[in-house]
């Protein structure tokens, strides 16, 4: 995978696992994976997302309590 491409949202949310919307709403709320927004388009750059999942890596559900149980839970702490 070239880390350089970019990506619409469309293409990253397969890559990353989330919906085209919840990936919106983590642009809203923070949270998500960094993004570039080059006029009206949202681009994400796949050395990014790789980025973003490993940030979320853990080896076992102790480690895994840190990180929000859903990523929508992010909405209420704004």
């Amino acid at each position: 995978m070239d880390q350089d491409v970019v990506v619409g949202p469309i293409a990253a949310s397969p890559l990353v696992g989330l919906s085209v919307s919840t990936l919106a709403k983590l642009r809203v709320t923070g949270g998500g994976p960094v993004f570039v927004k080059a006029g009206r388009k949202v681009l994400y750059r796949k050395q990014d997302l790789v980025e973003w999942l490993d940030a979320r890596r853990v080896r076992n559900t102790t480690e895994a309590a840190n990180l929000p149980c859903r990523l929508t839970d992010l909405l209420g702490q704004v």
